[in-house]
């Protein structure tokens, strides 16, 4: 015999109520948190027509420090340039018949270290080095468009190179020498790298420009 919906009718009078809709879930559920927005991190603004700012790690120096440290640098330069010139222009009578050219690089070099006397190699060898010492110790403060290696390494050439000119064109007793023009630069390239790139950096700190800076709206460290 069929029937229609006795199921019900027996669960009504037996006095069951239908579980509520969303009974079966019966844990509470929960709102995930809001998570804090990160704020963009922008890069410095800069003034319009600056030319840069010193770089980071490099205190910049009060400008009345920096103009007497750049007076004392050229003191120091025309006093070198009077002792050069002593030492490199004045005339050799005694000198005249041992002095002749040399253009082939490490010839003279060579001599100085045969010779018998080890003071004498010290002398021609020490002294010529010594000479250019105060090119890289003196350029990169008086002049900071010399600092860099190869820019002090071609304004001593250049300068040495017209020193040794002027000797073999001019002076009596003197001859031109390559290997006293590598020398000198030799010098000047141990007083950039032991002082005078320190020094330079002290005195006028590396500035960053606007080609350096990472885009507005985004940090310099690419962050």
């Amino acid at each position: 015999m069929w029937r229609s919906g006795g199921d019900d009718t027996t669960a009504k009078k037996a006095g069951a109520r239908p579980a509520p809709e969303g009974a079966a879930s019966a844990e509470p559920k929960t709102e995930p948190e809001a998570q804090p927005k990160a704020q963009p991190k922008t890069a410095p603004r800069t003034e319009p027509g600056t030319a840069g700012t010193a770089a980071p790690g490099t205190a910049p120096m009060a400008p009345f420090l920096r103009a007497l440290a750049v007076l004392a640098a050229f003191a120091a330069t025309v006093a070198f340039s009077v002792v050069l010139a002593r030492l490199t222009l004045e005339p050799s009578a005694a000198s005249e018949p041992l002095a002749h050219s040399n253009v082939r690089p490490g010839s003279s070099i060579r001599d100085y270290l045969s010779q018998p006397a080890f003071r004498d190699t010290v002398k021609q060898l020490g002294g010529n080095i010594l000479l250019g010492v105060p090119f890289g110790v003196l350029l990169p403060v008086l002049m900071p468009k010399t600092r860099g290696l190869l820019r002090v390494v071609l304004a001593t050439a250049a300068v040495m190179v017209l020193v040794e000119l002027v000797q073999g064109a001019l002076v009596t007793g003197r001859a031109f020498d390559v290997d006293d023009v590598i020398l000198n630069t030799t010098g000047a390239v141990l007083g950039y790298l032991l002082i005078g790139r320190r020094l330079g950096r002290a005195v006028h700190p590396r500035r960053r420009h606007w080609w350096h800076r990472g885009p507005r709206g985004t940090s310099a460290s690419g962050a």
